[in-house]
């Protein structure tokens, strides 16, 4: 079980961090509110670690032996870490899902740029649809079409903050825009960096995301009829609140560098309510045909993980892939090269 203090850790570096999230928590039966806002702590701080350093291969891997040590019962002593293994303990979390996610956080400290669409959702898959489906298995939810549906919705949320963000993150020089769009607009990555424009070419690349994001968002509610009855308000409010960011972006011109996208606390109280009613409505309803649609071919591997029983031999599944001890060992190059000129 968390510990109360450590749970109340967790609630305010969500309120403070994430409020979609936070908001959408608040009509989760409080048996998933919890351990949700536990993942999403140690997950946010995870992020906001590596996002707002500026050390970050060094940050990815203290991430890295922190994850270790929550997987190990020993987690560092502090909150989010102690409230994360406690969520690994009492879920049996599949390790590749949280290693997913420190996969992708390794990317954005390595500066990686995504040449199509489908990179795009590699990259998506790992900072988000991760995350997704983690919370399939805090609801105690194995089916694997129920998590190919979390995955979409995750997919979906990551882009549509893709799509909000493009100026923010061009001023930090991030470039999440896949670089074949760049090219048929003759648009130079690094130039953009230097005098971020709202042109038409990138409004119409942040439309393309919005697009792509909502169909994800309609495949991702055929999902929500086969989660337990008492999470589906909250699922629906997730899928809102975000759809709503895309919707402010629209309204806007799509433009998403001059501007950031915002939605107001009343917006958010009426996507709340519609969110109780869409799911009241599950029970009468039949279930989609789209809940059996095949997963995005980059999330494939989350939906195996997560739908794997965990083997009571080796609870923590088969140890990191070759790609992500890749990825670990290039950081490791960055942080040597670093620390030599700093003693330099």
């Amino acid at each position: 079980m968390i510990d109360p203090d450590d749970m109340q850790h967790c609630r305010d570096a969500i309120r403070h961090g994430s409020l979609s999230f936070h908001t959408a928590s608040r009509i989760l039966p409080a048996k998933v509110r919890d351990p949700a806002l536990a993942l999403y702590a140690f997950c946010r701080l995870a992020d906001d670690a590596v996002d707002l350093v500026d050390d970050k291969a060094a940050s990815v891997l203290r991430l890295r032996d922190r994850l270790d040590l929550a997987y190990d019962g020993r987690p560092l002593n502090a909150p989010a870490d102690r409230a994360f293994a406690a969520v690994i303990a009492d879920y049996e979390m599949p390790r590749a899902l949280p290693d997913a996610l420190l996969e992708g956080l390794a990317w954005d400290a390595l500066g990686r740029r995504y040449a199509t669409l489908s990179e795009l959702h590699d990259y998506c898959a790992r900072v988000a649809a991760a995350v997704g489906a983690m919370m399939c298995v805090l609801m105690r939810v194995r089916d694997a079409d129920a998590l190919a549906r979390a995955c979409d919705l995750g997919v979906a949320m990551q882009l549509t903050n893709i799509a909000r963000d493009v100026g923010e993150d061009a001023r930090a020089r991030r470039m999440y825009l896949p670089t074949d769009w760049l090219d048929a607009a003759r648009i130079d990555a690094d130039a953009f960096f230097v005098e971020p424009l709202p042109t038409d070419a990138v409004r119409g690349m942040v439309r393309r995301l919005l697009d792509h994001a909502d169909r994800l968002y309609l495949r991702a509610e055929a999902g929500v009829a086969a989660l337990p009855m008492g999470a589906r308000p909250g699922i629906f409010a997730a899928r809102h609140i975000y759809a709503g960011i895309g919707t402010a972006v629209r309204r806007n011109g799509c433009d998403s560098v001059s501007w950031r996208g915002r939605t107001s606390r009343r917006q958010k109280a009426g996507w709340m309510g519609l969110s109780m009613l869409r799911a009241g409505m599950t029970v009468a309803m039949p279930r989609s045909a789209v809940l059996y649609a095949r997963p995005l071919p980059e999330v494939q591997f989350l939906v195996d993980a997560a739908a794997r029983q965990p083997r009571a031999s080796a609870p923590w599944g088969e140890g990191r892939s070759g790609a992500l001890i890749g990825a670990f060992a290039q950081l490791e190059q960055v942080d040597r090269v670093r620390s030599g000129r700093a003693a330099g």
